[in-house]
């Protein structure tokens, strides 16, 4: 069969990739066509253009490229119609690939249409999905509790796990290494230090953040601080953090990375997926986000559930405690740390809803990749 996959961002390639490895599995004869990056390009995909032209975040950021990105919506719709594929998969990015499923439905109503990653309709802007159904025919969940809202919606549905359920994790030999390697004592707890990965995030989260840990440091002197970088943010994070009194052990490497969450016992963390992360390696957390003012009062009006942090949705729990908006201050922040870091019970609880959002999210189980193909060749195959 023929598969036209659309990702527009790193994490969307990362799922491409692994989607078609799953598809070349139960369909050795598959061929790609389509956008993605460096990790589906190996498999097979020849690009249509840079996929990095579509990473681009924000109202002030997209307006001086929205001609350009009108194109790209129109060129990549004729593409697909041009290809005559057996199936279109839009991976995340929903600003672009559900306009170009848009396009294409116009001319190709009977071309099977699937998105990879619902949109999160349980936080805010439930009428996304209604919208969404509008396009696409079949959706691959990544948290379980999101296909019955898809399909109140008009959509075929699967949950076909969260790749950080299957992810490597680093084990004791390489925190033992990497904590060797930075000179850090044996018995120094080591906090991580994680502000985002959006520029934005970063110069709004991370001054507040400095704050918190400048606060629990003056409990627990012999606290040192880790801060994971990505290359989009690396340069401001390093320019910011030579002015930070708790001048944080700057990492980037992926494989440093992941030794660094196993050296880690707490973890300070911005809002999103990055909890999950340290859910897979077991590591205590606090959680902090804001946006600007009006943003803020925009999403808080619309937001829809009591928590965002994932470990607490998935686990239906709150044992993660969060401050958001305006609760987002460094005092709150210090105390919540100490207590994640020396209340045995709260640390117990924090372990528990690590353990039980794992298993939710398919640990021990079949890889997503692979899940997420079977679903799709179902959606493909199954009667209208």
């Amino acid at each position: 069969m023929r598969y036209f996959l659309i990702a527009g961002e790193a994490s969307g390639d990362q799922l491409g990739a692994a989607l078609m490895e799953g598809l070349r599995h139960l369909d050795p004869e598959a061929a790609f066509l389509g956008v993605g990056g460096p990790a589906m390009t190996p498999l097979g995909l020849s690009s249509l253009f840079p996929m990095d032209e579509l990473s681009i975040m924000g109202i002030w950021e997209v307006l001086p490229k929205y001609r350009h990105l009108k194109r790209r919506i129109a060129q990549t719709a004729q593409a697909v119609i041009d290809a005559a594929p057996d199936v279109l998969i839009t991976i995340d990015s929903p600003d672009f690939g559900l306009r170009v499923a848009r396009l294409v439905r116009a001319q190709r109503p009977d071309l099977r249409t699937v998105h990879y990653v619902a949109p999160s309709v349980w936080a805010w802007r439930p009428g996304r999905a209604l919208k969404m159904a509008q396009v696409i025919d079949h959706v691959l969940a990544i948290l379980p509790f999101e296909p019955p809202l898809m399909r109140a919606a008009g959509m075929t549905c699967d949950f076909v796990g969260h790749p950080v359920a299957t992810a490597d994790v680093a084990g004791p030999d390489q925190a033992q290494l990497f904590r060797n390697a930075h000179g850090i004592a044996p018995d120094a707890p080591v906090v991580l230090c994680l502000p985002g990965s959006r520029r934005g995030e970063v110069t709004r989260l991370g001054p507040r953040f400095d704050e918190a840990l400048i606060r629990l440091r003056d409990r627990v002197p012999e606290i040192r601080v880790v801060l994971p970088t990505v290359p989009g943010v690396s340069g401001l994070i390093r320019d910011m953090t030579r002015r930070w009194p708790t001048a944080p052990i700057v990492i980037e490497e992926p494989d440093e990375k992941r030794a660094a969450f196993a050296a880690a016992d707490l973890a300070l963390a911005a809002s999103g997926t990055v909890s999950l992360e340290l859910a897979a390696s077991r590591i205590p957390m606090v959680i902090g986000y804001d946006m600007a003012p009006l943003s803020r009062l925009i999403v808080g009006a619309l937001l829809r559930t009591d928590t965002v942090t994932l470990v607490n949705l998935v686990s239906d729990t709150r044992a993660v405690p969060e401050f958001l908006g305006s609760r987002c201050q460094p005092g709150p922040l210090a105390l919540a740390l100490q207590d994640a870091l020396e209340d045995p019970r709260l640390r117990g609880a924090q372990l528990d809803a690590m353990d039980l959002t794992m298993d939710r999210l398919g640990k021990g189980g079949e890889a997503p990749g692979v899940r997420a193909a079977r679903s799709v060749l179902q959606a493909i195959t199954a009667p209208r």
